[in-house]
């Protein structure tokens, strides 16, 4: 892990922002993030709210490593990205697909609550309507179903040929449960295993005991581009990089982790930013052509002083910081 920088120092660079999303996504209306400026760029730290200090600790280790250090070498110049579809109505489809540049692959959010199967199902059949026979689409559940609703789902979304369906129950044991039970209908869809890999005390269980046929890694909750590496080389499985909802500096990181990979035959969920009204930097992180290349993301000074979050969430986010660093610095965090 990166030397842990003085608090002051981080306290002294933080910037606590506040962006409104184009649609409700993960059931988040408005992202905050708290943007670290170190000797050799920008860092996020942005876990989620209702994650706990030993998690969002993680989250730190990560923003203090793209500020403080430096990323493992490229071995690709740039990564193609998938497009995102929130769970909107199968009319929004075509509006959304329409922000992201070139993508030939979507990922699809399916088991949102308060909708059905059949939104699930009238929204992947749009996408695959309006991107073709020749586009990859996957879906995500998010651990959102038991094993006997994402047998059904995946059976009823097999028609639209399915890339993968990522994390489409909660534990690796309903995984295990999910793969056997399609295997035996003759349901073929890989399965991709996201939360149960970056909310683990243990990210290569999922691996080692067969729940899945494909790890997605995120940087900021496994603690870092050198630290997601060393998650994927154990796993011994292809990857997909994705993000948290991160703005463009975190986006940066993401791409880093995704050129530095020995591989990358998919696909990487790094083109959300445009799921934001605004975002940190001047020339946000947007893909062109479908891609994505290596590089740091620098936010704008104006941006941030008119996406600076209100008072309160910015003490909110300070005093998480000051926590999440004594985590840090006690050796609890992974």
């Amino acid at each position: 892990m990166t030397t842990l920088p003085p608090l002051d120092d981080l306290l002294s660079g933080a910037h606590v922002v506040s962006l409104p999303m184009r649609v409700r996504f993960r059931g988040v209306d408005v992202r905050e993030a708290l943007l670290l400026e170190g000797p050799s760029g920008w860092g996020e730290f942005g876990p989620f709210v209702e994650y706990s200090d030993a998690e969002s600790a993680r989250w730190l280790a990560a923003a203090i490593e793209a500020a403080y250090a430096v990323w493992p070498a490229p071995v690709r110049t740039a990564v193609s990205v998938n497009a995102t579809v929130s769970a909107v109505g199968p009319d929004r489809v075509a509006e959304v697909l329409a922000r992201f540049d070139g993508c030939t692959t979507a990922k699809v959010k399916v088991a949102e609550k308060g909708q059905s199967l059949d939104d699930d199902v009238d929204r992947v059949a749009a996408v695959r309507s309006a991107m073709g026979s020749g586009a990859r689409v996957r879906i995500d559940a998010n651990g959102g179903w038991d094993v006997a609703t994402a047998t059904e789902a995946l059976r009823r979304l097999t028609a639209y040929d399915l890339e993968y369906a990522e994390q489409p129950c909660a534990t690796v044991e309903e995984l295990i449960e999910l793969r056997t039970a399609l295997a035996r209908k003759g349901i073929d869809v890989p399965i991709a295993a996201d939360e149960s890999i970056r909310k683990a005390d243990d990210p290569i269980r999922v691996a080692r005991l067969g729940a899945a046929d494909i790890v997605v890694v995120k940087v900021a909750p496994l603690g870092g581009v050198g630290s997601a590496l060393e998650v994927v080389e154990a796993c011994g499985l292809p990857a997909v990089v994705s993000s948290a909802l991160d703005t463009s500096i975190g986006i940066a990181a993401g791409v880093a982790l995704a050129a530095a990979l020995p591989t990358l035959d998919h696909a990487c969920g790094l083109g959300t930013v445009g799921l934001f009204e605004r975002d940190v930097s001047a020339t946000p992180w947007r893909p062109a052509a479908g891609l994505l290349r290596t590089g740091r993301a620098v936010p704008d000074a104006g941006a941030l002083a008119d996406l600076a979050a209100p008072p309160e969430r910015q003490q909110w986010w300070r005093e998480r910081l000051v926590r999440c660093h004594a985590v840090l610095a006690g050796g609890s965090g992974r």
